[in-house]
């Protein structure tokens, strides 16, 4: 099987699986971790070009999982997180990843934030290196072993 293959493959796994969870999926914890994930993922690699923005969001829009939130305030939030990181990257870093580790305390949720990070990561059919290596990360703040995810 390809490589782009497996990444749609993969992506559209972890969605069969948030959706299976859906109704589980509704803490202030779980939401702000979504979101520092979203943005983690979205400025992957140091810089954040408006259609990479504008297409993140469009995910988050559209993903059922996070429509148990309301979709103004979870685009305010992905923009505060990726205002944190386009200002200086690696701070923001530092302080975005505090955010996912919110979801720690809920091992449910925590594989969910990964989760997430892994569909938006592959939603363009390239879940590059940079990108797997935050979410590779976000795994170590939620206390996830990251090879649980293939990662």
């Amino acid at each position: 099987m390809a490589l782009w293959d497996r990444v749609k493959e993969s992506a559209s796994t972890m969605q069969t699986q948030l959706m299976a969870k859906k109704n589980d999926l509704k803490s202030g914890a779980f939401r702000d971790s979504s979101m520092a994930m979203c943005a983690l993922v979205a400025a992957a690699d140091g810089s954040i070009d408006p259609s990479e923005r504008q297409r993140v969001a469009q995910l988050i829009a559209t993903n059922e999982v996070l429509q148990n939130f309301p979709a103004d305030d979870l685009r305010r939030r992905f923009d505060d997180y990726l205002d944190k990181l386009t200002s200086d990257f690696d701070f923001g870093k530092v302080s975005v990843l505090q955010e996912v580790a919110k979801a720690k305390k809920k091992p449910a949720e925590a594989r969910a934030v990964i989760q997430i990070g892994i569909v938006i990561g592959g939603a363009d059919g390239d879940f590059d290196p940079t990108e797997r290596a935050v979410v590779r990360e976000a795994c170590f703040a939620l206390d996830l072993p990251p090879h649980e995810f293939d990662l």
